[in-house]
């Protein structure tokens, strides 16, 4: 073997290994279900609810917003049966007005019971210039603080409005910079990809941030209702750049309907991700 071949084969090796290492976290990546895909059933039967989502396969849960209506004991039912069934909640989703001093303590007694680390926030509203999206980001600042007491950490959740541009900017780039390194830009793929924009360039430019994705399609002939690997998300490339840049610790599948059932849809798309990734 001359020098040349020797270099080749080795270097070849060398990514070989690099890309095997990638897939094995991968497929160690706990893949849970944001509720909000099983909405109908959730409000008919919560608990019930969870026990099935559990059995189709998922180990993790995220709650949507309505879940602060609980009261701690509640929320410590829901704990025991989170355990029960082998499952964790590792996120929930918060109305922003859980940052205010008034409320973070509850959020924080409640996700500490949970088990949660980290605290999003679904929505801002609909602010109509960059100085209101500045404003946004002190708000999630002062919040991301104050939940460190409890241990854990803030995050923001976007739509397609933080991926649409305003004044020459795109109102992320403005969450992004002006919140702490230290909070989380959870990351929905369906959204960002419908807006044109490409998901690895955002996960490579804001390095440790995308700690959870929401793992929704999108395509122009089925919009949010395509299945996961149905549409435009280049998922090998996503949750490449999510393992080895984002600082990715877990993702969650969301889905907002389709033609199947709502725990059909789930399994479904549990399934294919399985098929796809391990």
């Amino acid at each position: 073997m001359n020098r040349r071949n020797f270099l080749q084969t080795t270097l070849g090796a060398t990514a070989l290994g690099t890309a095997i290492s990638l897939d094995a976290q991968l497929n160690k990546l706990p893949v849970g279900l944001e509720l909000f895909s099983v909405r109908q059933a959730l409000a008919k039967d919560l608990m019930g609810t969870v026990r099935e989502v559990a059995k189709l396969g998922y180990q993790d849960v995220e709650f949507f917003a309505p879940y602060y209506g609980w009261t701690l004991d509640q929320t410590k039912d829901m704990r025991k049966l989170l355990d029960d069934v082998g499952m964790k909640c590792l996120s929930t989703h918060n109305s922003i007005n859980n940052y205010k001093p008034e409320n973070v303590q509850k959020a924080i007694d409640m996700n500490n019971i949970l088990g949660s680390k980290y605290v999003v926030v679904s929505s801002a509203g609909n602010p109509k210039t960059l100085d209101a999206w500045k404003g946004v980001a002190e708000t999630f600042t002062k919040g991301h603080e104050l939940l460190a007491a409890g241990k854990l950490r803030g995050g923001y959740h976007n739509h397609q409005l933080e991926f649409t541009p305003l004044e020459g900017k795109r109102p992320i780039e403005i969450i992004a910079a002006n919140t702490p390194k230290s909070f989380v830009l959870q990351l929905d793929l369906g959204t960002c990809v419908e807006m044109g924009s490409d998901p690895v360039a955002w996960i490579n430019a804001n390095p440790g941030r995308i700690q959870c994705m929401h793992l929704k399609e999108w395509s122009k002939e089925k919009g949010y209702h395509a299945l996961y690997a149905e549409g435009a998300v280049k998922w090998k490339e996503v949750l490449a750049a999510g393992m080895k840049t984002g600082g990715l610790e877990f993702v969650l599948i969301e889905q907002e309907g389709s033609e199947f059932s709502e725990f059909e849809t789930a399994k479904k798309c549990l399934e294919t991700y399985r098929k796809m990734h391990g």
